[in-house]
This record gives structure tokens, sequence and C-alpha cells, in this order.
């Protein structure tokens, strides 16, 4: 089986982690998280960086920080992982969801403007599959209304945007490091800002809401969303090889491009200045083909893949939040995502390519 997904160890992780082992600092101290903050916040050009939990904890955690809550509307796109709109309903603010766009698959700047009511306090733009939004447009968009711009980054670490890295446009950058990320940590995340003060008020929330200068005197409602020393050993091994992961990637999504190249097959658009992390490689298939079914064939096969995020307002605890999203549908319903993992061979690719043609009958 050629699985969608598997992390590349095959740096210092092991290293780090015996040693952060062996320190007895396995919790949320200790000096991998430090330096682990410090390389997040050097890669992505950003002044300060917070280690979290997760990716989920990470925007829940920046919204919070910027006092999003009841009566308040975030904007943002349907079409994304779920995790983007739980974590606006979980500060008890109200999502207003966007149709994408059909190109790049990512939110659509005109949705996006055209929802903003006098309720809007934030929006949230989310950085698909190594893409990038507009964020020259989404940021001139939210200095005009006056509103907070907290960028999801899940799935985009190294992905840049004329050599500037995304999650450093709006306030706060929030980023995952779960298993199948660009990097991993196993769980893990981190927000990035370049606010000082947003900074402090990020990390005095993640553990608890405790005065830093007094143990256990909490000064406002807190979260236990701190990552640990083991789990940041991980990180800094996997951020020390971040360029070679990347460049990996990169090459292998060229070669599916150049391979598949001349078939029904529609990969999203990357605008100009934008250079991807290419998270995982995703296409579309034709419209007369049955999504469910090419997977099910390729699984026979022995290929992996996996489905395209299924539309926020398409489940059952969110069909009442209003939307028109005809384009966010249709990539929720052909979109398809191929293995993406860095060591892939050459004949790996060539195997889940074959496998791909036979199951659309090309």
């Amino acid at each position: 089986m050629i699985f969608l997904y598997e992390p590349d160890l095959a740096g210092r992780e092991r290293e780090y982690l015996l040693d952060a082992f062996d320190s007895s600092w396995i919790s949320s101290r200790g000096e991998y998280v430090d330096r682990f903050e410090a390389a997040i916040a050097q890669y992505t050009k950003s002044a300060h960086a917070a280690a979290v939990a997760n990716g989920t904890a990470a925007l829940h955690l920046s919204l919070h920080a910027l006092n999003i809550g009841p009566g308040d509307e975030v904007i943002a796109p349907t079409f994304t992982y779920i995790a983007s709109i739980n974590a606006i309903v979980q500060t008890g603010a109200t999502p207003v969801l966007v149709d994408s766009n059909e190109a790049d698959w990512q939110a659509s700047v005109d949705a996006i403007e055209a929802a903003i009511t006098p309720r809007t306090r934030c929006i949230m733009p989310v950085h698909l599959y190594g893409g990038a939004c507009d964020m020259a447009r989404i940021c001139e968009l939210a200095a005009r209304h006056g509103l907070y711009v907290v960028e999801d980054c899940a799935e985009a670490l190294g992905t840049a945007v004329d050599g500037r890295h995304l999650g450093a446009f709006g306030h706060i950058g929030a980023f995952s490091f779960y298993g199948n990320k660009v990097i991993t940590t196993g769980e893990g995340g981190a927000v990035v800002t370049q606010d000082p003060e947003l900074h402090r008020r990020l990390v005095l929330l993640k553990g608890q809401g405790q005065d830093p200068t007094r143990r256990y005197w909490h000064v406002e409602l807190g979260f236990n969303y701190r990552m640990t020393n083991l789990a940041a050993a991980i990180g800094l091994a996997q951020i020390e090889r971040i360029d070679s992961i990347l460049a990996r990637k990169r090459q292998i999504a060229a070669m599916y491009r150049d391979i598949l190249a001349n078939f029904d097959l529609r990969f999203p658009t990357r605008a100009d200045g934008v250079e991807s992390s290419e998270w995982l490689v995703s296409l579309l298939v034709p419209k007369s083909r049955d999504r469910d079914q090419i997977m099910a064939r390729m699984a026979a096969d022995g290929v992996e893949t996996r489905p395209a995020f299924f539309c926020a307002h398409e489940m059952p605890h969110y069909r009442h939040l209003p939307i028109n999203a005809p384009i966010a549908e249709s990539l929720a319903r052909r979109g398809i995502s191929l293995p993406s993992y860095p060591t892939l061979t050459q004949a790996d690719i060539e195997k889940v390519t074959s496998s791909l043609l036979r199951a659309i009958g090309a």
C-alpha cells in the first residue's frame, strides 16, 4: 500500500526526543520548546511564535486573544477542514461562510467583501493544500473595515507570496504540525505574530491565564494549550530539515503535474509570486466520473487517496448557516488528494498515476 502520507523522520528526531526524555523535562517546559518557537519565528520571519498543543488550539487561541466572542461574526470559507469553523463557534462567535475560487480553490475575496456586516470582527483566510489566499486584497479589505485577520496556515508552512511567508500578513498566523503536515511534532501547532503585546497575551492564555510573575495566580480565563518538550524536540529536528523536505515535495508535485498534464484532470492554479509548500497534491476528477468510485478502485490497486474537504455548511450541525457556494460544493465533490510524502520514489509516483488513469478510464 502506498499511503497518502508518511512523516519523514530521517534527521535528528530520535536523538532530540531521547535527549528531552533523559532531561526529565517531558511536559510543557524545557529547552526544546524555546528552541522550536525561536526556529518557527525565524523561518516564518515573524517577530514572535508560541507553540501550542495542536492546530485547532492555535486557531481558537488566536480568536480568543483578539476578544472575538458572542455577537461577533468571523468570515471564513466553507470549503475547509472543519477545525477552522469549529474554532470560531467555540468562541461563541458566528461563522459567516463564503464560496471559493474555481481556479486556485482559495476563499473568494469578492465573496468575503460581500459578506461583511456591522457585526464582522475578523476574516479568517484558510490557505488550502499549500496554496495562498490573496492576502494583499484581504489585508486591504480588513484595514478598510477595521477588521482582524487570522490566517489559518495549517497546510501552508513553507508557502510564501513574493518571498513573504504566510502567517506574517495578518494579525496572527496559526499553524498545525499534525503527522501529515509539512513538518510534524506528532500533534502540535503554533501561533505567530509581529505584535509583542499580542504575543504576551497568547502566551498568557495558552498557560491557563497564569500571571508569569506569580505562580498559581490566574488573571483571566485561559486554556491548557501548551506544547510538550517531547513534541518540540521532534519539531526542532524537523524544521532543521524543512528546506530539503520542501524541495522534494515540490519535485513530487511537478512530477505529478507533468505525467498527468494531457488528461482531463485539473490542478489548482498558483498566482504569480506564490511559492507553494505543495502540502497535498490535489486535483479535480472529470465531472463525468464518480470521485468516490475512483478512490475505491485506486485503493484496490494499493494506493491510498483522500477526498477533498466536505463543505462546512453540508455538515449536520452547520446546515442552518445561510450560504450559496456552488463552486465550493463542486470542489468538495470532485477533489481528490494523492500520496504526497517526501520519501515517495519515482516508481511510487508512476504506480499512483497509472492507477488514477485506469480508475478514470483514461
